[in-house]
């Protein structure tokens, strides 16, 4: 019996024996570390010695390298005691000392107005705008919007050119700045114009018919202050010039318009509305709508067809706008739905949207010549 038990027995005597010597190895440790840390705290008179004589002869060193340095001249080398050096602010930087966007001119509240027409904006006389549009029939819009009443207008065809402008004179309260442009677009150039200090007193007013939160919001990091929605409403534009040049005169508005003309294609007590009420303008406006667009269906299938969709985008981007500039409800919708169909060119939706856009802008046109004769 007892045979059968003994290898358990010299195995858990074997395992006790292990544990003691485990514990009292570790006891004889800690105490070890206390005596070394108590050392550690408590130097010993000769290692005061060397460390008061090694401060001693680091003073002297230190008093002799003033004497030495008094004997010099004086220089400003941006590195002296007190200096920061070149301390580089980002403007668009948010934190607790700096706005994300930075009010570079006070916004005032505009008081309840009517219906704005041309006329009242001649209470803006005298300030400077500098408009950066690459659309030649929106520069028109809005420069036959300003042209009577005594605002100074400098028209730039791209982003590039505005700040060639600006660089030359920047005398300028407001530039409407277009989101899209060739070469440089409306967000580098205004970033661009942010971060120069010589432009802190010019308001940015985008230019845009991007309306989703998105855009919207990429526009206010590029730095642009305010959004104008294309087409432009001159409701709109006049509360934007009143709020940021504090105008002193509230709106004094008429109410008269002509009445034109409502056709299948064309809506023109909403073209005429946009222009200001100014018909000769609107006839005007149709022209040039006429003159840069009849041909417009056969490019964009060229452009689709040879896989230019950028290029097909920015066509309709420009149609999109300036269609609903002059009153074109109907051919709006189609070309902002052919706008997302070219997207997606192996689904191939866009060839029916191109062929309702070809049929429509047909009768647009007829529509447009018969009211031009009227």
């Amino acid at each position: 019996m007892l045979n059968e038990f003994l290898y358990e027995i010299v195995a858990g005597i074997a395992i006790l024996t292990f544990i003691v010597i485990y514990f009292l190895i570790k006891r004889f440790n800690q105490e070890d570390d206390n005596i070394t840390s108590q050392d550690e705290y408590i130097p010993s008179k000769s290692s005061r010695v060397v460390e008061d004589t090694q401060e001693a002869d680091s003073l002297a060193m230190s008093l002799e390298k003033e004497r030495e340095k008094e004997d010099e001249p004086f220089t400003l080398n941006g590195i002296e005691e007190g200096s920061f050096g070149k301390i580089e602010i980002n403007p668009f930087e948010e934190d607790s000392t700096s706005q994300k966007i930075k009010e570079y001119r006070v916004k005032c509240i505009v008081p309840e107005h009517e219906k704005i027409v041309k006329e009242n904006f001649k209470e803006f006389a005298g300030i400077k705008i500098l408009i950066a549009e690459d659309n030649l029939i929106n520069q028109k819009v809005i420069n036959g919007l300003l042209n009577e009443s005594g605002i100074e207008i400098t028209m730039a065809d791209d982003g590039q050119i505005a700040l060639d402008i600006l660089e030359e004179n920047s005398d300028f309260n407001i530039v409407l700045m277009d989101a899209h442009m060739p070469r440089v677009d409306g967000f580098e150039a205004t970033r661009t114009i942010r971060a120069n200090p010589n432009y802190e007193h010019i308001v940015v007013v985008a230019l845009s018919g991007d309306t989703a939160a998105d855009d919207i919001k990429k526009m206010q990091e590029a730095g642009m202050q305010e959004q104008l929605e294309k087409p432009l409403r001159m409701n709109a534009l006049y509360d934007i010039l009143y709020a940021y040049t504090k105008a002193d005169n509230a709106a004094s508005v008429k109410s008269e318009f002509v009445e034109v003309v409502m056709t299948k294609e064309l809506n023109g007590d909403k073209g005429l509305d946009i222009c200001g009420g100014d018909e000769d303008f609107y006839r005007d406006i149709l022209s040039e709508f006429v003159k840069n667009y009849s041909t417009s269906p056969k490019d964009l299938k060229e452009l689709v067809e040879n896989n230019e969709i950028v290029k097909a985008d920015a066509i309709l981007l420009d149609l999109v706008g300036i269609t609903a500039n002059i009153g074109a409800d109907n051919i709006n919708i189609i070309i902002n739905d052919l706008k997302e169909a070219i997207k997606d060119v192996e689904e191939k939706s866009y060839i029916t949207l191109l062929d309702d856009y070809e049929q429509h802008l047909k009768i647009l046109m007829s529509d447009i010549r018969d009211y031009q004769t009227l």
